[in-house]
């Protein structure tokens, strides 16, 4: 996969996944619930790109195979287990990741070395870049930039041109990070054996707020420090554009070569709305009805004055987003959905006065028609919104 491509992570990987156990059958005794759990996270990791499974994944897996609490996880792993009973704690494992993964898919780019590999092999593309940064970098129009900013010119790349995050601790405990990722790094940073040799799993939160998920082993994965090191871009010696762009070259070349041969993902800052969850919705009939009575509520606590469409509109505008449907406020394509929802809803429907049965069928319609246009065309929006 090449850099700048946005992959959906919606379970569909995974269930392509080897659900099955195989087990000698003078071996089964071995077979423990310690070893179904490891089996799972790496089958799962290795279709899904080499990603570590979330801790809420886990959770939600872990309680679709009845294990509700930490007591439950170690009575469970030192438990034996036959083959048949590996196999299907392991399809309910994968199966329940898989669900939650329709609901609410992960968006992850692969920084491979390609887009790199793009502008370096087109001297105009590089230049024109190399330009382009010296420029940015050159704050007091001198003409010239201290070695050391060629580290800020990786910076101003980042991750839309391949390039990935810088790893220092200082950069990850910075006092505006929006929550606290050091105590949610120690959660998630886990050592793993991959088939694919992505063996050391990293995670970092940029300023942005995008959690970089990086593959990667701490002894043959040289970081960008090492890089910048290694052809001496640093310290205060000031270059010229030219000879800026000559130390950006092969600092770029080394950087793409070894992303080539050990890729980092990150999961973008991105959520999807499908329709997904909001199908469930509309299959449980008692949630439904709350809906329509807290509508029904405001409908009689002070809006009386609004016709029952804009009402419902309101509401969901409001609540939207506990429902499966996505921000009001996010974008532009989430007005294009709200009016192309509630387009089709006949004028006969936009009555002041309508019984609270009618009411119920209207909104119903309406969600249909919203999972409808989810599933035909999922809405992507930043998860600031």
């Amino acid at each position: 996969m090449s850099d700048g491509a946005l992959t959906i992570v919606d379970g569909t990987q995974l269930r392509a996944a080897d659900l099955t156990v195989v087990a000698k059958e003078d071996d089964a005794d071995l077979m423990t619930g310690a070893k179904v759990l490891e089996l799972a996270e790496s089958r799962a990791s290795s279709a899904l790109f080499g990603l570590s499974l979330p801790q809420t994944l886990k959770s939600s897996a872990l309680q679709s195979i009845n294990l509700n609490d930490e007591d439950d996880v170690v009575s469970f792993r030192q438990t034996h287990l036959s083959s048949d009973q590996a196999s299907l704690k392991l399809n309910h494992y994968l199966t329940a990741i898989a669900d939650q993964l329709k609901d609410d898919p992960l968006v992850i780019s692969i920084l491979d070395g390609n887009i790199l590999r793009l502008f370096l092999d087109d001297e105009d593309d590089f230049a024109m870049i190399a330009e382009d940064l010296f420029t940015d970098l050159d704050a007091e129009d001198k003409g010239k930039i201290s070695k050391n900013e060629i580290r800020n010119a990786l910076v101003h790349m980042g991750v839309e041109m391949g390039v990935p995050p810088f790893s220092e601790r200082k950069r990850k405990r910075k006092q505006d990070r929006k929550r606290n990722f050091e105590s949610w790094k120690r959660e998630k940073v886990e050592e793993l054996n991959r088939p694919n040799g992505m063996d050391y799993l990293e995670l970092i939160l940029t300023t942005s707020g995008q959690i970089l998920v990086i593959a990667l082993s701490p002894k043959e994965f040289p970081l960008l420090n090492d890089i910048l090191r290694k052809h001496g871009a640093e310290g205060e010696e000031e270059l010229g554009q030219a000879q800026f762009a000559q130390l950006l070259q092969p600092v770029l070349q080394e950087l793409a070569e070894v992303l080539a041969e050990k890729p980092i993902v990150v999961i973008q800052n991105i959520k999807v709305i499908n329709g997904s969850k909001l199908k469930k919705l509309l299959d449980d009939e008692k949630e439904l009805n709350n809906i329509v009575d807290k509508i029904w509520e405001e409908k009689h606590g002070g809006k009386d004055g609004l016709a029952s469409v804009e009402l419902i509109r309101g509401f969901l505008e409001r609540n939207g987003t506990g429902l499966g449907l996505p921000p009001s406020e996010a974008n532009e394509a989430v007005v294009l959905l709200y009016d192309a929802a509630f387009a089709d809803v006949k004028d006969g429907k936009i009555d002041v006065e309508v019984e609270k049965d009618e009411l119920g069928k209207l909104v119903k319609e309406i969600l249909n028609k919203f999972a409808e246009l989810l599933e035909a065309n999922p809405v992507f929006h930043d998860t600031n919104h």
